[in-house]
Order: structure tokens, then sequence, then C-alpha cells
């Protein structure tokens, strides 16, 4: 087989593996978690990492919390390619309407071969014991990275937002230079298949990144992670074809976000957001408004009660440089946040558990509530 078909070769999931090299204490990187609970509360975990950050052999591991959060137990489950030229990253939980838990991550050669792939394998029984827990044979569903959650359309379809970069020189031609965009894949089968729908194009897309998030009119607005902060496009067709793509009213550090529509309608996101420092009128009117924070700070969580427009309540949920990339999920009244902190030096990876009420308030009042939990701590 031609060296650059590794990558196609499926990767293997393992419960439980007792190799020296997936353990906590040899571990000397991780980054970008997601996050998903199940109906019954067991919180599941993602992130990647390995010896070096973003190189070939880097693996995903996934860890578990029967208790809401506050703990994860010795199990888990290792994604690791048998090719050592591979690395796998940047990794999603998502369960499906069906209940399903999708464990998904991409592969592909160095840090970026022009091709990649999003992979899945799909978990039916989540809330099961963990000696019963089953994953599918990992299968390939895209071209490209995709580190955000799926979006499913009122009308049913089940949108998949994944990229292949331009921001990196790939390393390898496979032919795909029409796919260098922001793209959208559709399954019309509750995931038994996938087909490219449409791409944006935003100026300026950094590693794209980009969500999906579903107006009330129907339309469907994509945010982008840019050079300059984020950028947006908009479509009216359910994700065929998208709007001149331009810069978003919502600033960013070049940095991952997420956004969503909680259950009560309004609209939910996570961003390193720009708290308005106390300073003289006049000096507001000579300069404007001084910014507080600088690159990956202030991770915040943020409600708007007008489809993104304004935001009405913000909830600081780490003020620390590099507290980045959040991944989120509502179940049974709470709202589950992660992201990594200090990805070389530290390597944590973190958890917030808050209610809605309590981000439109600024603090925590619910005794079940918490900021800043390490969730795991690589120690390699």
């Amino acid at each position: 087989m031609e060296n650059k078909e590794s990558s196609m070769i499926p990767a293997y999931v393992i419960k439980n593996s007792c190799e020296a090299e997936f353990q906590d204490t040899v571990r000397k990187w991780q980054a970008a978690p997601s996050i998903e609970v199940t109906e019954l509360g067991r919180v599941y975990i993602v992130f990647y990492g390995g010896e070096a950050p973003e190189v070939p052999g880097n693996y995903v591991k996934v860890i578990i919390s029967n208790d809401g959060g506050q703990t994860f137990s010795e199990n888990s489950v290792i994604v690791k390619h048998p090719s050592n030229e591979i690395r796998l990253y940047d990794p999603n939980l998502w369960i499906d309407p069906l209940g399903r838990l999708w464990l998904l991550w991409n592969q592909g050669r160095g840090f970026n071969d022009g091709r990649v792939g999003v992979w899945a394998s799909i978990c039916c029984n989540p809330d099961a014991p963990f000696s019963e827990l089953n994953f599918t044979e990992p299968r390939r569903i895209a071209n490209g990275i995709m580190i955000n959650k799926p979006l499913v359309l009122s009308s049913g379809e089940w949108l998949f937002p994944c990229a292949i970069w331009i921001s990196e020189p790939p390393s390898e031609d496979h032919g795909l230079q029409d796919e260098y965009f922001s793209n959208v894949y559709v399954s019309y089968d509750q995931g038994n298949s996938f087909s490219l729908l449409g791409h944006a194009d935003i100026p300026n897309r950094s590693f794209d990144e980009h969500m999906l998030y579903e107006k009330l009119d129907g339309s469907i607005w994509m945010l982008v992670r840019t050079f300059d902060g984020i950028g947006e496009s908009f479509s009216f067709d359910k994700g065929r074809t998208w709007s001149i793509g331009q810069k978003s009213h919502i600033d960013g550090p070049c940095s991952r976000f997420f956004i969503r529509r909680l259950q009560s309608g309004r609209l939910f996101m996570v961003n390193h957001y720009q708290f308005q420092e106390r300073i003289d009128l006049a000096d507001i009117q000579r300069q404007g408004p001084v910014k507080s924070w600088r690159g990956r700070t202030n991770l915040t969580a943020l409600i708007s009660e007008d489809e993104g427009e304004t935001w009405k309540g913000t909830l600081l949920l780490d003020a620390r440089n590099d507290a980045a990339y959040p991944d989120a999920v509502e179940r049974n009244g709470f709202i589950y946040i992660t992201y990594d902190w200090e990805r070389v030096k530290e390597r944590e990876i973190l958890l917030a558990k808050i209610t809605e009420e309590e981000i439109l308030a600024g603090k925590l009042s619910n005794p079940a509530s918490f900021l800043a939990h390490i969730a795991n701590k690589a120690t390699g």
C-alpha cells in the first residue's frame, strides 16, 4: 500500500488499555476536549494527546464520570492508529436524536496532509455498565477536519461541519482544492450515509472550526474562526448554498468557540469575552472603551435573547491565559462545559457545571454547580 494511503486505514478503539503510553503519568501533552452527558447523567469527556504536541502518534482518550463530573473513573476508551506516521486529533462527542454516542476524530499525516478525514465510531448503549459498552468499527464519513458538534435541523437533516484547512500548505496533493472551504456534510438517513452538501468561503479563516446554528426563521448561521475574530455566512436553503463570507459582529482571539440553542430557546455561547473596564467618560469619548483581555483569556459563558445580536448574561468561567477550546452540552437542567488549560505546561482538562439562570445572574447559586474543576491532568 502506498504510504499516502495509510491514513485511510481505520484506527482501533479499545477499552481500558493498560499500555504505558496511554497513562496520565506518561502523557506529556493534551488538548481540545469535547463533552457529552447521557440521559442518566453519565459524563463523557474526550481529548487527544501524546508525547508531543500535534505530531504523528497522537491518540484519543475518553474518560467517564458517573457522579456528574465530580470524579472520573479509571475506566477509559482509547483510539489509536496502528501506524506511527498517523496522528489522531481534534475529537468530538455527540449524542444523536436516537440516543447513540458518536465518538468522532480526525486522522492524517503530519500537521496537514491536504485531505485528512473525519472518522466515527458509535456506542449504542452509552448508559450501560462499562464492561458492556460497545463501539462500532470506525468508518470514514468525510474529508477534512471536524471538531464541533453536528446540527440537527428542524426538518430532520443532520449537518456536520467539516473543513479542509488552507491556513497551512498541505504536505500532499490529493486533488481536493475544490473542497478547501468551511464545508457542510449532510446525512438524510440518521447517519447511515453522508455527502458533501455545500461550503462557505470566509475571508481570513484560520483553522475554520466552524459551528452551525439554526435561527428561528429557518436560516442557518455559520460562525468560523478567523485570524481577525469570528467570520460568518448564512444559508437559506438548509446548507446547500451560502452567502458571501464576512467578519461578524462577534469578536475573538483566533480560537475555538462554542454556540448552541438552549432548551429555553435562548442562544448560548462560550467565548473569550471582552469585559469593559471602568474609565473616565471623557476618555471613552476620545479613545473608545478599553478592552481588558488579550489573547485566550476570560473564557466566558454568554446568553442572548435576540439570536446573537446582543448578550444579556455573562458568567466568567476562567480568567487565566490559555484556558481555551470549549465544548459544551445541556442536560437535565445543567450546562456542562469542558476546555483545556496550558496544554504543554499544566496539561489540564477542566469542567464547569452551571445553569442558565447562573449565566444570566453572572454568579453561581446552585449547590451542584462548579467552575474550573480538573477532570484530567497529564503528568508525564
